[in-house]
């Protein structure tokens, strides 16, 4: 059978060994211990190496490249907002840690390679693997591309080490960083990371005492009441509302049907006995205010709720409200019957409290009648509405400039020094990112195109990768022998605890939020994961996004200079 497809499809049809390898490895890469998987770009890479070897199809080189240049920009984009963000002032503690563990990851991979007398293929693949970063794997192949000396024999020979390099040391870097933060290093200091994150989330809550911090504060009700107290009869809307704030409530009447008719909304509507109100609130706030008592009888009246609502995505870039805490936001005008139901910060959901600051170039998800919604999305910043249409013209001319900004060089001793094109990529990245960021009207690229470009991306370039250093994986494995796998453990370790020790000793971050710096700072997704899990919380991922985004640019960039140090 596998001798038929190798003949009958494969040979003549190698695309179809790529897409067979890419549904395979994403199989593989749902494999899970507790929180620890193997992930889509091991799997790849693991199915590839086995196709690779058993069928002896070399795919074409344009290929790989097109699907990592395309991942790099993708990856650039995404977290550029944060990159720069954590160039500021307040990030600079996050951003220092993370400069230390990739400095520390690369230093003692290059000694480890130096040691074991590695040639710029296994050292990268080290390297990648153990500080699990995949974009290595692309970086360091284009950097021994371009070292001169090398016939082309020799240089396939080096690309394709670096894939087993990377094979060898990546599960066992995934499993390690996790294990680490997760539960040896809280162990070792005894410290509870479920008990500690709940206490920095109630001091990021504090001071307010308002009953809707915690399961309430996500829950929108609507309701309808007939008014028959007296209390309400006479008031404006406006009043009322203004009443429930300064109680610490958030209730408000969105609507009004008298004598059968409703009316147009205005703040300054009087209420009169017999009104039908519809009632916005949270939770915990209508529980507290009990509506039957000071409105009257709930009812039914699906007209009167049948509101049309929405759901808007609003990009802050308001100079006026950046820096305010969600509490601060609440408490404008514009925000009267609005709420924020969640916060994306650098593309990934960002577990934010009352006392969170707006960043530029966060995403807020707002919710509420639609009258109202509108005027606050315009208040903070940039309304996005939903659009699975993505800005190809941005996209493309940010791939061609950084392509271009990668191609010149430099040359130190003979060694060309270029970003190189997939270099330049990623540079770009981060620029559009951040012009995105900052004028969100421009380069539309929705979740699922920024899953294509990054993951799939990936995966596709990682499946190419294993398919062509299939041939060669075993008799790479024997040059590098089993130690790779020991000094892989090591490498991996090392950079954690000195980032630890700096965290912990020095710095004197948090402990659970110094877990996510840890994890950001080895880009580890798996680690991050593990951490939460432990901690039964997501606070520790207020350390990992400015991390993540530092350690992927300078991780990547560590592809190609160990490259050029093990020359």
């Amino acid at each position: 059978m596998i001798d038929f497809l190798n003949r009958n499809v494969f040979q003549p049809h190698p695309e179809l060994l790529v897409f067979i390898t890419v549904a395979l490895g994403f199989l593989v890469g749902k494999l899970r211990w507790k929180a620890i998987g193997l992930g889509a770009v091991t799997g790849c890479l693991i199915v590839g190496l086995v196709f690779g070897a058993q069928f002896k199809i070399t795919i074409d080189g344009t290929v790989k490249n097109l699907f990592f240049t395309m991942f790099l920009f993708a990856l650039g984009y995404k977290v550029g907002p944060q990159f720069f963000r954590g160039l500021k002032k307040d990030g600079l503690p996050q951003v220092l840690n993370a400069v230390i563990v990739c400095v520390t990851g690369l230093l003692v991979s290059w000694g480890f390679a130096v040691m074991l007398g590695y040639g710029p293929g296994l050292s990268a693949g080290l390297l990648g693997g153990a500080l699990t970063q995949s974009a290595v794997i692309g970086v360091a192949q284009d950097a021994i591309g371009n070292l001169p000396g090398l016939s082309p024999d020799q240089i396939k020979e080096q690309e394709n080490l670096v894939a087993v390099g990377y094979a060898v040391t990546y599960p066992l870097g995934t499993i390690l960083c996790a294990m680490l933060l997760a539960n040896v290093l809280p162990r070792l200091y005894r410290r509870n990371l479920a008990a500690e994150s709940a206490q920095i989330a109630k001091e990021m809550d504090a001071p307010s005492d308002n009953p809707d911090l915690h399961e309430g504060y996500y829950e929108i009700v609507l309701r309808a009441y007939t008014i028959q107290r007296p209390d309400l009869v006479g008031r404006t809307i406006d009043d009322f509302e203004n009443q429930q704030k300064a109680l610490g409530h958030r209730i408000y009447l969105t609507r009004v049907r008298r004598d059968g008719q409703i009316l147009d909304h205005t703040q300054q509507t009087t209420l009169l006995e017999g009104d039908v109100v519809a009632v916005s609130a949270l939770r915990g706030s209508l529980v507290d205010f009990d509506a039957r008592t000071h409105i009257g009888p709930e009812t039914d009246d699906v007209e009167l709720l049948g509101y049309q609502t929405e759901t808007l995505h609003v990009v802050a870039s308001e100079k006026e409200q950046l820096g305010k805490t969600i509490a601060e936001l609440r408490a404008e005008p514009f925000m009267v019957g609005v709420y924020v139901d969640k916060l994306f910060r650098s593309g990934t959901e960002f577990p934010y409290r009352l006392a969170t600051q707006l960043e530029r170039g966060d995403t807020l998800i707002l919710s509420g009648p639609k009258r109202l919604v509108d005027p606050a999305g315009k208040a903070i910043g940039k309304p996005v509405p939903t659009s699975f249409a993505t800005d190809m013209i941005w996209v493309g001319l940010g791939i061609f400039l950084g392509g271009c900004l990668g191609i010149p060089a430099l040359t130190a001793g003979g060694v060309p020094i270029s970003l190189s094109t997939s270099g330049g990529a990623l540079i770009m990245g981060l620029v559009f990112g951040w012009i995105r960021g900052k004028y969100p009207t421009y380069g539309n690229v929705p979740p699922g195109a920024q899953w294509f470009m990054d993951t799939l991306g990936l995966c596709l370039f990682v499946a190419v990768v294993g398919i062509n250093a299939g041939p060669s994986f075993t008799s790479g494995l024997a040059t590098a022998g089993w130690g790779l796998l020991l000094f892989g453990a090591i490498a991996t370790l090392i950079p954690l605890l000195v980032g630890f020790f700096v965290g912990h000793h020095i710095q004197k971050i948090r402990f659970p939020i110094l877990m996510g710096v840890l994890a950001g700072g080895q880009t580890t997704t798996a680690a991050i994961g593990a951490v939460n899990e432990q901690s039964k919380s997501q606070v520790p991922t207020l350390g990992y996004t400015i991390p993540y985004a530092i350690s992927n640019v300078l991780l990547t960039i560590w592809g190609a200079v160990i490259v050029i140090l093990n020359h």
